[in-house]
């Protein structure tokens, strides 16, 4: 949180009277920094005040400026604030410290980050976007610290390779095969199974696959698992991003004939009910897909390689939303998916936050990361002692491959305390470096060589100790990042201050909350008001059908349990029923508004009275569940509306309606026809453009606000009264909180004293 904008806001919101200042005995300020303020004896520039003037004079809910008087009080009573928290030792507790170490670290991200380097990667990435690249690849692992002589016999054989691919004496594809180590791509000649787009692999392989032409070997690429030889195969426009719902059968790898043969019968069957019966009720009773089938089979948006390539090609080729595939297999088993959006790529302003955010923590960070170290290694004297690093680095043997390293102390007289390098005359020595790499080691990668491990450590904690210099001088470096940080240190001491004399009493002191509502109880009032439900759309046909539904709660939603087939004649609950029951009972748990309907039905061979009893059982293990009596609608329908398949005859289904006009307005919206908002509540007169358009009174009409047509009903209204404490004591706690700041502020100005520089002032007021 920004602690510095939310003071500036607490403090517009809340200004308090001047009051008389305890004396300060003048001082004489430097004619190169006049002072404008003396607080508690601490001088406040004319410069160091108009700086903050100028970036806080706006407040968060107005673009009425601050005048240069009204933001001087408001500043005075920060500093005076300020001031009481440090006077209390607040700003040496270890908490405190700890909290402004960190801000301090996010303030000065900024500062240790070449923006022109990050703004060209994320134009870059964002081109890469547009297009979506098929490659295969060849690999010859090497770890990253492997030996020289392992580095350059990898790089050896992967180059030979490639002059072997380019002279035609071996296909790629062969190659692959035969030599490459990738286990997953290098049996299907090195095929890496799907289209993929930026992000998805590492910087240095994702540039060779943009910068390739189609059928082109590249160059020996480095990457952490070792040498590549990257080809693409294909190209394609990004297909930008994609939901849909899906319903799975699945069928596992070790599945029978007879397991398949089962499957494609159940997929098929599927097929069929879906001519008939709504997506959401065959998906609940017949797909696989445990985490989706209760909530239709929905699947999270995906782009390009998040999903098997057969699942993509086929969500993609549906056209239009609700679209329903025909049955395909994929590795899972067989899915039929309905289309429920599609979206192009976002536009480079869309992106770019997001963009950002990725370029600076995938591998292209180490790009940055080592930018900032050459700028740092321009700015600052390093001078490393040769013979004792070399010294150093022959302590570490094999253990440190495992993370496992240790020195003894005490160091020999050639190594303890000597120094390893110095930064701009800062010694740093081998102690600290051993004690470094004791704390941070870790596990190397496979068959990497503890000489170039070693070496990896003493360049990471030189660099390290490079940006920590970098941090302490940001203040030194940069006034606005100073200022800044003494904001946030204000904004910090500011709000515990205020926490424990103003906000916490205020919340605790019911009595004095009680007594200034006592004293001042005329000033809370609650206007004539409309108790009223608004709906507003772009939809006659929309409007038409609120209107109607609104009529009477409580309202039908696009929602139903899962049905409970029964046997023929049978009333007995089985396992399969006790688990739907659950997920009713569920529904009801997390929707306080909720109430279902119960409707049991018998089948043609069967007696009605069947349904009564099937209703009764099903109807007792809700409410065993929780489920409230005054919750549930019965309906028996005996033999009522038989359907074609003879076994939804004897069923058992539910249906949910809400009391809740939200769950009605996202009902109405999800037909697809329009947009409706519905809000409800009590309305002061002008409150609400359509009341106010609306006749006062009781009944519903139809009103037309700007081209936007709206029902407007209003139950009740209320005339004008004073507001009882409970309904004032918002209100109520505000106002003593001002009433406690006041009296607070007037203490620590006797406490501390306040001398403002008048002719300073009145130079900035012109």
């Amino acid at each position: 949180m920004k602690y510095y904008s939310y003071v500036v806001a607490a403090l517009v919101s809340g200004i308090t009277a001047c009051t008389t200042s305890k004396p300060v005995p003048p001082s004489s300020p430097s004619p190169s920094e006049p002072t404008l303020l003396i607080i508690g004896g601490k001088k406040i520039t004319t410069d160091e005040f108009f700086q903050s003037f100028t970036k806080n004079q706006f407040s968060d809910d107005t673009t009425k400026p601050t005048s240069i008087s009204e933001y001087l009080q408001l500043y005075t009573n920060l500093k005076l604030k300020v001031l009481a928290a440090q006077s209390e030792g607040r700003d040496t507790t270890a908490s405190f410290k700890e909290e402004m170490t960190s801000y301090r670290q996010q303030l000065a991200q900024p500062y240790l980050t070449d923006k022109v380097l990050v703004d060209n990667l994320v134009a870059e990435a964002y081109e890469r976007m547009k297009q979506e690249v098929r490659i295969s690849h060849i690999l010859i692992p090497v770890s990253l610290e492997a030996s020289p002589a392992d580095t350059l016999a990898a790089f050896r054989a992967i180059s030979e390779l490639r002059g072997r691919i380019i002279q035609k004496e071996i296909d790629f594809e062969s190659a692959a095969k035969e030599f490459s180590k990738d286990p997953v791509s290098g049996p299907r000649g090195g095929d890496l199974g799907s289209y993929f787009t930026v992000f998805k692999t590492v910087y240095s392989f994702e540039t060779a696959a943009y910068s390739l032409p189609i059928g082109q070997v590249s160059d020996p690429v480095r990457t952490r698992a070792g040498y590549h030889l990257i080809k693409v195969t294909s190209r394609r426009p990004a297909r930008g991003k994609i939901q849909v719902a899906h319903i799975l059968v699945s069928v596992t790898p070790s599945a029978t004939e007879e397991g398949k043969v089962a499957a494609k019968t159940k997929i098929d069957k599927v097929a069929a009910l879906l001519q008939q019966e709504a997506w959401e009720i065959v998906c609940r009773d017949y797909s696989d897909d445990v985490t989706t089938k209760n909530e239709g089979g929905v699947l999270r948006e995906f782009g390009v390689s998040e999903m098997v390539p057969e699942f993509e090609d086929m969500a993609h080729s549906l056209k239009s939303p609700g679209d329903i595939s025909a049955p395909f297999k994929t590795n899972y088993g067989w899915h039929i998916v309905k289309l429920i959006s599609k979206k192009p790529l976002e536009t480079f302003v869309e992106a770019s936050p997001q963009l950002r955010q990725k370029v600076t923590t995938d591998s292209r960070s180490e790009i940055i990361q080592q930018a900032l170290i050459k700028k740092l290694k321009a700015s600052y004297k390093i001078v490393e002692t040769e013979a004792v690093r070399e010294a150093a680095l022959a302590k570490f043997d094999s253990s440190i491959l495992y993370g496992q390293w240790k020195y003894i102390e005490p160091l020999s007289a050639t190594l303890d305390k000597k120094v390893l390098f110095k930064i701009d005359e800062q010694p740093y020595l081998t102690n600290q470096f051993f004690e470094y790499v004791r704390d941070f080691q870790r596990p190397a990668a496979l068959n990497s060589s503890p000489t170039m491990v070693a070496q990896r450590y003493y360049r990471t904690y030189l660099e390290k100790k490079l940006v920590e210099n970098e941090e302490k001088n940001l203040d030194k470096k940069y006034p606005e990042f100073r200022a800044l940080v003494t904001e946030m240190n204000d904004g910090l001491l500011f709000s515990q201050a205020m926490e424990d004399n103003v906000w916490q009493p205020s919340l605790a002191d019911t009595l004095g909350q009680r007594k200034l509502w006592e004293q001042t109880k005329q000033k809370y009032q609650y206007p004539e008001r409309a108790l009223a439900t608004i709906a507003i759309s772009d939809s006659d046909t929309l409007l038409k059908r609120a209107q109607e539904t609104l009529k009477s709660a409580p309202y039908q939603l696009r929602k139903k349990g899962t049905d409970l087939i029964f046997n023929s004649k049978s009333t007995v609950l089985d396992e399969k029923h006790r688990e739907a029951l659950v997920e009713v009972a569920m529904t009801m748990m997390n929707n306080e508004n909720y109430i279902v309907e119960v409707s049991s039905f018998a089948g043609s061979e069967e007696v009605d009275s069947i349904s009564a009893v099937r209703l009764k059982n099903v109807i007792k293990t809700l409410t065993n569940d929780g489920v409230a009596l005054n919750r549930i609608i019965e309906k028996d329908n005996g033999k009522y509306k038989p359907v074609v398949v003879e076994a939804r005859n004897r069923r058992v289904s539910f249906q949910y309606f809400s009391d809740s006009k939200k769950d009605l307005e996202k009902v109405l919206n999800n037909l697809k026809i329009g947009r409706i908002t519905i809000s409800e509540g009590s309305f002061a007169k002008g409150a609400n453009a359509y009341l106010g358009a609306a006749r006062w009174e009781v009944g519903t009409q139809v009103v037309n606000v700007s081209g936007k047509k709206a029902i407007v009903k209003i139950d009740k209204i209320e005339p004008a009264r004073m507001k009882t404490f409970n309904e004032a004591r918002g209100a109520v706690i505000n106002d003593y909180q001002k009433q406690l700041e006041t009296k607070w502020l007037n203490q620590l100005r006797q406490k501390f004293g306040v001398q403002i520089n008048e002719e300073e002032l009145r130079k900035l007021s012109k």
